[in-house]
């Protein structure tokens, strides 16, 4: 108790952007506060523990051996504090909340509707607010705080992110029936040679497909990349383009009668589809009525 009386506890805020950021500026950014205040906050944490904290290296700012061993029981001291001061209780019926959500087209229609519905029913006052991006924007704005829960996949996690599996789901291929042969798939040759659509929030993304394709020295080329889902179905139709999709993102295609889905011509394992947050929301009880609710509207029949 004597060590918190001597140290203001916005401090350990700054200490913990700046150990995160390594950086006065973008410290400064995440923090809401100018760029004069926080070097002076360091000024003051560099007394306090008499170290420098970060030092100039090479031409970029890095820890020093202190500051290292201060980041994960700073972490740690800030959630359970966070946790500490988060509402005991959580009455979805009486809240008066907004959740910051970020997921794809594809959880969209899988999960949204289901979600949206149980919230206007069960928690009336309960806001969403639904964002799209990449998954290394997502797990960056989940460490800045700057949302309470991402929905994708995530092959690597930062220590401090937990994630959840919602469902398990696999690849089908989707293109025009019209230019299949009559079996209704294509080999693997084919499918190589075939222009390719790719369904991702950047052009360049290197998906569990790319992924696979790289594992066995394979190629396809990409002849059209683009986020959006519903124009990706769309463009299929009258074309030679063959789109590589996850299986429950496809229930809609029976509204298009020129389109078939069929056994992609390799190996590309199973995913995890997963609901991801930051350590500190662990005993946030509203944050822990959220995931509940997101697990429950991503199961089938929902």
């Amino acid at each position: 108790m004597d060590e918190l009386r001597r140290i203001d506890l916005n401090l350990l805020l700054a200490l913990h952007a700046l150990l995160s950021e390594k950086h006065v500026t973008r410290a400064a950014l995440r923090l809401h506060r100018s760029q004069p205040a926080v070097s002076h906050a360091l000024a003051q944490l560099r007394k306090h523990f008499n170290d420098p904290l970060l030092i100039r290296q090479q031409g970029k700012m890095v820890l020093t051996s202190l500051a290292q061993t201060l980041e994960q029981p700073l972490e740690d001291a800030l959630g359970s504090l966070n946790g500490l001061l988060a509402a005991p209780h959580f009455d979805p019926a009486l809240a008066q909340r907004r959740f910051r959500l970020s997921l794809s087209d594809y959880a969209s229609r899988i999960i949204l509707p289901p979600l949206v519905r149980h919230v206007r029913r069960v928690a009336p006052g309960v806001d969403l607010a639904i964002s799209q991006a990449s998954r290394e924007t997502m797990l960056a704005q989940l460490l800045d705080g700057e949302l309470d829960l991402a929905l994708g996949l995530f092959p690597e996690l930062p220590q401090t992110i937990t994630a959840q599996a919602l469902f398990q789901d696999t690849f089908v291929s989707v293109a025009d029936r019209r230019v299949l042969p009559p079996s209704g798939r294509l080999t693997l040759n084919d499918w190589l040679t075939r222009p390719h659509v790719l369904l991702a929030m950047r052009p360049d993304a290197f998906d569990e497909i790319e992924r696979t394709l790289a594992e066995q020295g394979l190629r396809r080329r990409i002849a059209l990349a683009l986020p959006h889902w519903s124009a990706a179905v769309e463009v299929l139709t009258g074309t030679d383009l063959v789109l590589t999709v996850a299986q429950r993102a496809v229930g809609c295609l029976q509204q298009q009668p020129y389109l078939q889905a069929f056994p992609p011509p390799l190996n590309i394992a199973c995913f995890d589809y997963q609901q991801a947050w930051h350590t500190r929301k662990n005993n946030d009880p509203g944050h822990r009525w959220l995931r509940e609710s997101v697990w429950a509207c991503s199961q089938p029949g929902a």
